[in-house]
């Protein structure tokens, strides 16, 4: 099933769809795990730093070879493409879904390269996501001044056609100095107006209620990529803690086990 059509299905039901990064065979696996374990579908995402770490053929052979292996119904996703470029290299590489973040360029241009970027996916029969508003990154402030207007919301999805469209309602990437506030009004307002498939994007560390209340008012896909990190090396730190173990292969199932653990939170709570 196409993930476009998948999103529809899951937006209707008022369930999500969890999107999680991963960045290395162990956290691959540690997600796919989770969703083997609780039969649900997943989408893997691949930032560019990511593509660059693990390069992009061995990266997306990495990505199906463990969608197959663990038997999950999944989707591989660039998640906030910076460039037309780096997106046509993973449409080319095989990529199910790409993302254009244009969220910092002015409303016009964001429009243009989004609108571009659609256009090229097509050929490909791939999904796309953009971004309108602004979601902080870490140690930046998420004033409501960057959230996302329903007003452009409906002018940009209606200029780009673009399939999904990531808002800024009040979260932020990386971990929150304070217990995040969602603006789930705002969010109704959007739905209102749009028929695009809404995205969250930095879920880490927001209560799984609110989570679920965005869900239940629009948002369909969640995605997640800090707390997998920061759980993958915080275990690792501690087991490697006054332990002399050389052998790799003993010291990362810890911390891939506890990824796997992570993720079934995080997808228990998307069924709402």
């Amino acid at each position: 099933m196409l993930l476009k059509e998948k999103l529809a299905i899951f937006t209707q039901q008022k369930r999500g769809l969890l999107a999680t990064n991963f960045y290395n065979l162990e956290t691959l696996h540690g997600v796919l795990q989770a969703a083997s374990d609780l039969k649900e579908p997943i989408i893997l995402q691949l930032t560019k730093s990511s593509i660059d770490y693990m390069g992009l053929d061995s990266a997306v052979k990495l990505g199906r070879a463990g969608l197959e292996q663990f038997g999950v119904e999944g989707w591989i996703h660039l998640d906030h493409g910076g460039s037309v470029e780096l997106v046509q290299q993973c449409l080319d590489a095989g990529f199910d879904s790409v993302m254009i973040d244009g969220s910092e360029l002015p409303f016009e241009e964001n429009i243009k390269i989004t609108q571009e970027v659609v256009k090229r996916a097509e050929a490909y029969n791939a999904h796309v996501e953009a971004e309108l508003g602004y979601v902080a990154k870490l140690g930046q402030s998420h004033g409501k001044q960057g959230f996302t207007q329903p007003n452009e919301a409906k002018e940009f999805v209606d200029a780009t056609g673009v399939d999904a469209l990531a808002v800024a309602i009040g979260t932020a990437h990386g971990f929150y100095k304070e217990e995040p506030n969602l603006d789930i009004e705002l969010l109704k307002n959007i739905k209102e107006v749009t028929n695009a498939t809404l995205v969250l994007h930095g879920s880490s560390g927001v209560p799984h209620s609110q989570v679920q209340e965005a869900i239940s008012n629009g948002i369909c896909k969640v995605n997640l990529a800090t707390e997998i990190k920061n759980i993958f090396m915080k275990t690792l730190q501690k087991e490697l803690t006054n332990n002399e173990e050389i052998d790799l292969r003993k010291v990362f199932p810890k911390a891939t086990n506890q990824v796997t653990e992570l993720v079934k939170t995080k997808l228990e709570m998307i069924k709402n």
